[in-house]
């Protein structure tokens, strides 16, 4: 893929060409892969949002560096493709959200709910997480 600020015409030199894919906000999120964190996250606080559910805890101290975040789509999503796109969705919105919001030391799980993850405008659903990690992180919560 070309870069949009590259010469259409080929001039450029090999050096010359600015990277053609762009580094992801997620490089400095580590994504969850292993059950057991999977677990340590469902034991821990949790926050319904109308679109989502969202699992948060607070790691111990040296278990792992910065912001691990994981997601989950149950079967009651729908077939594979449903499931794949509530995914997509949900890593989309933790890209953009997460580095704002999310605190350093914590793990995050994002569950889709069947329609609504993959139904719901894309704003709402970025809205959606913004506040269920306010209210995560509040005193209170």
């Amino acid at each position: 893929m070309t870069p949009p600020e590259a010469p259409m015409d080929g001039s450029a030199k090999p050096g010359e060409l600015p990277p053609a894919v762009s580094v992801c906000a997620l490089a400095r999120m580590t994504v969850l892969s292993k059950r057991s964190d999977f677990l340590k996250a469902a034991r821990a606080k949790r926050q319904p949002a109308p679109s989502m559910l969202v699992q948060a805890r607070r790691r111990a101290p040296g278990e792992a560096e910065g912001i691990r975040v994981g997601f989950t789509c149950s079967k009651k999503v729908g077939n594979a493709v449903a499931r794949n796109r509530a995914k997509r969705r949900l890593r989309e919105i933790a890209r953009r959200v997460l580095p704002e919001i999310g605190h350093a030391g914590w793990d995050y799980v994002l569950i889709g709910k069947p329609g609504d993850t993959a139904a719901r405008p894309f704003a709402m659903l970025e809205n959606d997480l913004r506040k269920a990690l306010v209210k995560l992180h509040s005193p209170k919560g």
